[in-house]
């Protein structure tokens, strides 16, 4: 259910803006996706558990309000990411 410190690794390398970039928006986003991906597939097995479900919504309100700030910041930027990570189909 949870993320390996391999997987955030590759996440950071591959959405890092500059070198030792760890906390942009865009590699926040990224992490944050890959969670709530990691909780959307909990909830098929485990449909009623609802303390979970709690935490996927902080989840998906926490990526909503990163991605505001990167759209209000460039717009292109914006795009770029939720081209690459498949959101907003």
């Amino acid at each position: 259910m949870s993320i390996t410190a391999e997987r955030k690794t590759a996440l950071i390398q591959e959405y890092a803006t500059t070198p030792n970039d760890t906390g942009s928006p865009e590699v926040q986003v990224a992490i944050l996706s890959e969670r709530i991906a990691n909780l959307t597939e909990h909830f098929k097995e485990h449909g009623k558990d609802n303390h979970s479900r709690r935490g996927l919504l902080k989840l998906v309100s926490t990526r909503r309000s990163l991605l505001d700030y990167v759209k209000k910041v460039d717009d292109s930027r914006y795009k770029t990411l939720i081209e690459k990570l498949g959101l907003r189909r």
